[in-house]
């Protein structure tokens, strides 16, 4: 089965990015150099193409109850224009997916799901609709997303673009008039830690702004080799390292996004069951005292015997250590705790450590 393309496909070749599949997609992984982009993002602007991301629109009487259902965070009552950060998870209390829900108005919802769940995720809602007056469609293929982010993005979307950005705070969108009858989505979140922008658009508009950026000179376009490096310093999971559907948000270090006071949804049981008999395994951070770079599926080793594995590492580009995100057994989750990680045939000594190795530079 051949990869699909996004909308900036052949931007991306007639640019030179070095072009991989993820997702399901032919995805630009670098254009010029992995450690230039990321710290692009990092000290000035970055601009990503995030449009292999899938969206489903919800809307109905029911909206609102059928998203609470399906959604470990609770939607009721916040206003339109609040973003939302959750999981959606089977009845075990693994995760199907984690996603952004945007409230667009009443009973009216803008969901954000991962490229590689799509087909999954879409199957899950629809099964889960029974009972829910509700329209729901996946309206993935219409919608392109461009990602700006850094310390110059705002000033970037609002100078280049032409969008006012300005009056948005952290985790909230609008719609913006484009001059024409498509609807385009502004919000203030990314995958970076850094201040940035998300749009969402038709393939025609994002392209257009892409092309608008480009002209510019006043960011980098960036693949997701360095939106990988760049999410995992700032502590953010990605579904398959981080998450999977044997892996709870709890257990991931993500119960905040899990309203567990709320009346129902999709593994609450199993999740209550989880959080009072104590967690078993946990997400944590490891700094090692070497430059060996540890690697997604590295074992941990405690006294000779393996206690967990790694989901994501790298050396950090911007701290300049060795450092993982890793699911060890839960009594050696403790800050402090000594460890080792084996790398090909060799044991390399580390330290558990909080998994947010990047202070976030959010606008609250």
């Amino acid at each position: 089965m051949e990869n699909k393309r996004t909308c900036l496909y052949d931007k991306h070749v007639a640019q030179g990015a070095m072009i991989s599949p993820f997702g399901g997609f032919d995805m630009p992984i670098q254009y010029t150099d992995i450690k230039d982009e990321h710290n692009a993002v990092r000290q000035a602007c970055g601009v990503f193409d995030v449009s292999h991301m899938g969206e489903v629109v919800v809307r109905g009487r029911d909206a609102e109850r059928y998203v609470n259902h399906i959604f470990t965070n609770d939607v009721a009552g916040i206003p339109a224009g609040k973003i939302l950060y959750g999981m959606m998870c089977n009845p075990d209390g693994g995760t199907v997916d984690d996603m952004l829900v945007y409230k667009m108005g009443d009973n009216d919802f803008f969901i954000v799901i991962n490229a590689a769940n799509i087909e999954k995720d879409w199957e899950w809602m629809v099964d889960n609709t029974k009972g829910y007056d509700i329209d729901i469609r996946n309206v993935s293929d219409f919608y392109g997303q461009i990602a700006v982010q850094g310390p110059d993005a705002e000033a970037v979307v609002e100078e280049v673009l032409g969008m006012k950005c300005s009056d948005l705070i952290f985790y909230t969108s609008k719609i913006v008039e484009n001059g024409n009858a498509d609807s385009v989505i502004v919000s203030r979140t990314g995958y970076t830690g850094e201040d940035g922008f998300e749009i969402y658009g038709s393939h025609y508009f994002i392209r257009n702004q892409w092309d608008k950026l480009m002209a510019s000179g006043r960011c980098k376009p960036c693949g997701l080799g360095c939106r990988d490096t760049l999410r995992f310093e700032a502590g953010l999971p990605l579904y398959g390292d981080e998450l999977a559907d044997d892996i709870t948000p709890l257990e991931a270090g993500l119960g905040i996004f899990v309203k567990l006071d709320k009346e129902e949804f999709i593994g609450r049981e199993a999740l209550l069951r989880q959080k009072e008999q104590g967690l078993r395994r946990r997400i944590v951070g490891i700094e090692l005292a070497d430059r060996a770079i540890p690697r997604h599926g590295y074992d941990v080793i405690k006294e000779g015997e393996k206690v967990g594995e790694v989901t994501t590492g790298y050396h950090s580009i911007s701290i300049d250590k060795s450092v993982c995100m890793a699911m060890v057994e839960a009594p050696y989750a403790k800050l402090g705790t000594e460890v080792e990680i084996r790398i090909r045939k060799k044991t390399f000594p580390g330290t558990v450590v909080k998994k947010i190795f990047y202070d976030k530079k959010y606008k609250k």
